[in-house]
């Protein structure tokens, strides 16, 4: 009786320790295709929202070439963006919600680095389809990199450079065939909690993007 005792407390104490390995672990993704893609004129003409999404995960590729062409470093020397931010803040960071877990997309290095475990897609939005994207990229806004200014005016900027992002994420997947739709209905004081965010941190807007529900 008091070896298979022993034995539970050593399976609770492996399961824990490889949950806390896995937390900040870091994922080198693979360097981003800058040569592909369509014509501009095309993709824009096809951008559109798509709310239907397939349950396959997206592959290693497209998610390595999505969150470069979202906001990744495309000048490396000045460390700038591949999309705008007011005074060069870069005050926005992108989180990956998926099934596995929480991400956050470091640019500078080109690498996710692992939040916590577990699924909270359903967290990312109000509407049934959010649970069920393989991936919601959650915009948050650290308000610690802007400049003293009002609460009014970093929400606008926020709000801006977050769009701009947003419009990427759009072009990136009407040239390589995917679907995404930005939202807007987020219960963001929630999504915050769950994200452990800290208090000058604003969760801004949510966007899904997957395969296209065959």
């Amino acid at each position: 009786m008091r070896t298979k005792f022993i034995l539970i407390l050593f399976l609770i104490f492996a399961c824990l320790t490889e949950v806390s390995a896995r937390e900040g672990e870091t994922i080198k993704l693979l360097k981003p295709e800058i040569d592909g893609g369509r014509p501009l004129m095309r993709v824009l003409g096809e951008r559109r929202s798509i709310r239907a999404f397939s349950e396959e995960e997206l592959s290693d590729r497209d998610m390595s070439s999505l969150l470069w062409a979202a906001f990744g470093v495309n000048r490396e020397k000045s460390g700038k963006r591949t999309a705008p931010s007011a005074m060069n803040w870069q005050e926005i960071d992108i989180y990956v919600s998926t099934a596995d877990g929480l991400y956050l997309y470091k640019a500078e290095t080109h690498t996710l680095e692992n939040i916590f475990d577990g699924d909270i897609r359903d967290l990312t939005g109000g509407q049934d389809f959010v649970a069920e994207a393989p991936v919601n990229l959650i915009f948050v806004a650290d308000y610690s990199r802007m400049s003293d200014m009002s609460e009014e005016r970093k929400d606008f900027y926020s709000a801006a450079d977050t769009g701009f992002i947003s419009q990427n994420v759009y072009l990136y997947c009407a040239s390589e065939g995917l679907a995404t739709v930005v939202r807007g209905m987020v219960d963001r004081k929630t999504l915050a909690e769950k994200m452990q965010l800290k208090q000058d941190q604003r969760v801004v807007f949510a966007q899904s993007v997957g395969y296209p529900e065959k």
